[in-house]
């Protein structure tokens, strides 16, 4: 239970982070069969075009072999552009506009957290 607590709290941090950047929340732990979307957003930025952002949150405590960043490996970056593919079906009104997979890390017993818009791209 502390877990997933930790991560809650971890999401509730990213959200209000992004917030305070100007991102407007879609939805939140978004699920289906191929997995979740921990936060989807709706970024205003550039101003000439919205682009929803398909949020991944990654904790990682102190003494972790591998940082949150990189923890978004090539096997989760294919579930969360399975879920996403879900989610523009399930909700055609978003299919027009842009999209991209971002990534928020949080790291050690600080917390430092690290935003990292536009993180990886689908091949094709």
């Amino acid at each position: 239970m502390h877990r997933r607590h930790r991560g809650e709290q971890g999401e509730q941090r990213a959200e209000d982070f992004l917030i305070d950047r100007g991102l407007r929340l879609v939805e939140r732990n978004y699920q289906c069969r191929s997995g979740e979307i921990d936060l989807v957003m709706l970024d205003p930025n550039p101003s000439d075009t919205e682009v929803l952002a398909f949020v991944e949150v990654r904790l990682r405590g102190p003494g972790a072999r591998v940082d949150s960043i990189d923890s978004v490996d090539e096997r989760k970056q294919r579930k969360l552009a399975t879920a996403a593919r879900h989610f523009l079906m399930a909700h055609p009104q978003w299919q027009e506009h842009a999209c991209r997979f971002d990534v928020v890390g949080i790291d050690g017993e600080e917390g430092r957290l690290r935003w990292i818009p536009g993180a990886f791209e689908l091949p094709g």
